[in-house]
């Protein structure tokens, strides 16, 4: 007999008995998402765990421009979900998300926001120029979309120049949200949802338009070793379940 031929058919009965393993116990994936998602994934996951028993989902959130650079350099993630499509461009020009698996899941709001006992009183945007606002606080528009976004809005008000020397740039939008929460600036720019769970603790002063709507894209990874499982769970994100979890959050469909 053809040893080779034994070997190779010994070779393939012991990946399907190690596809067959792995169904059965399950698999484990990882998700990098954006900081805003926070509470929305982690009720996601465990809607999907209870749903998938057999698997289980970890999460590693912060700002889009960061998880971008951890993946870039070979983190080990099977999902990833910005804030933004600049940064899921980035990826996909990359080369580290499946490009078909790409989908835009959820809509968001920036938004300025005070402490809620602030002693200076600001009714919208423009008032951020008067001499009494000291510190403005906003991601790092390099590695955080929301930072991104409020730079834009600043620019088109022609505020963004002035404003320079007061700014104070947060490393993610939850970060920028203490600041304000703890009064320890005058405004800040955070998503809707951020706002909406910091409760009494700070007032919006203005909804702001953006140039472009805020989406939130979700894509599986090249580098993942669980695709069939990455799938499914972008794909619970995007369906009914996912979906009224994100709503009961605050974002709006796509």
């Amino acid at each position: 007999m053809d040893r080779t031929f034994v070997r190779s058919g010994r070779a393939a009965v012991a990946a399907v008995l190690a596809a067959w393993a792995l169904g059965v116990a399950g698999a484990e994936i990882t998700v990098s998402a954006a900081s805003s998602l926070r509470e929305a994934f982690i009720e996601i996951g465990r809607a999907f765990e209870a749903a998938q028993p057999r698997h289980r989902v970890l999460f590693n959130f912060g700002a889009s421009g960061q998880l971008l650079q951890q993946l870039a350099q070979g983190a080990p993630v099977d999902v990833f979900a910005s804030a933004d499509q600049d940064t899921m461009d980035k990826a996909q020009r990359q080369g580290l998300v499946h490009a078909p698996s790409r989908a835009d899941f959820a809509r968001n709001q920036l938004v300025l926001v005070a402490p809620a006992g602030a002693s200076v009183h600001l009714s919208r945007l423009v008032e951020l120029s008067r001499p009494e606002v000291l510190r403005v606080a906003m991601g790092n528009p390099d590695s955080v979309p929301a930072g991104r976004y409020a730079r834009e809005v600043l620019e088109t008000a022609r505020l963004w120049a002035d404003l320079q020397p007061r700014i104070v740039n947060a490393q993610n939008v939850r970060q920028v949200l203490d600041y304000v929460s703890r009064d320890e600036v005058d405004a800040g720019f955070v998503y809707a949802t951020d706002a909406a769970l910091a409760g009494n603790r700070v007032r919006v002063v203005e909804r702001l338009a953006t140039a472009a709507p805020i989406l939130y894209p979700i894509a599986v990874t090249t580098g993942t070793a669980q695709a069939e499982t990455a799938g499914a769970f972008a794909r619970f994100v995007r369906g009914e379940a996912g979906q009224a979890i994100l709503a009961r959050c605050g974002f709006l469909r796509p």
